[in-house]
């Protein structure tokens, strides 16, 4: 097995560790051990960073256990007492607005996990994007059109298509920043 390798990148200033594991290896362990490395060569100010980092990845961590755990034992009811009925359009947006919730969770750790591998700064657009997109797609899940207000239902229109348009242009950019990188840098072998 390889020893891990540190270095700096300037263009951001962040330590960036590499390592080059033949086993498979939790993210969580790997992004633990990253961290350990990289960490004599962090300023103050990113050293603080990666603990607030890592006690909010912790407590995210928790809440999407104890909301999976809510889910199961909800749909556990729901099954036992026979009221799981995916035709019945409340059960259908109660259980799905739970699942998005929880995806949701998950997008948003992930998003942080990211600054921990020192792969994207603190905020990243395209990540808000998505999650913003993703709430979203929760709240037209759950939303009774029945009994709601065409002016909300437009406005919610709006903000995805607004939202889509905006994830799709910063998408295009980085497609376009990521050919130029790649088209600058020589291939290595």
């Amino acid at each position: 097995m390889e020893q891990p390798t540190i270095e700096r990148d300037q263009t951001i200033g962040r330590t960036k560790s590499r390592f080059h594991v033949s086993r498979p290896v939790s993210v969580a362990a790997d992004t633990l051990r990253e961290t350990r490395a990289a960490w004599p060569g962090l300023s103050l100010y990113e050293r603080f960073e990666e603990v607030i980092v890592l006690v909010l990845t912790g407590l995210i961590g928790l809440v999407i256990v104890a909301a999976v755990i809510n889910l199961c034992f909800r749909i556990g009811l729901l099954v036992i007492f026979g009221l799981l009925d995916p035709a019945e359009h409340g059960v259908f947006q109660a259980v799905f607005g739970m699942i998005f919730t929880v995806l949701i969770a998950l997008e948003f750790n992930h998003s942080i996990l990211s600054v921990l591998r020192r792969q994207k700064s603190i905020i990243q657009l395209r990540t808000v994007v998505l999650i913003a997109l993703l709430a979203l797609s929760r709240k037209f899940i759950i939303l009774d059109a029945s009994k709601t207000e065409p002016l909300t239902i437009t406005g919610l229109a709006v903000a995805v298509l607004a939202l889509g348009t905006v994830y799709w242009l910063v998408r295009d950019q980085d497609r376009k920043d990521t050919r130029r990188g790649s088209s600058a840098t020589p291939p290595q072998g």
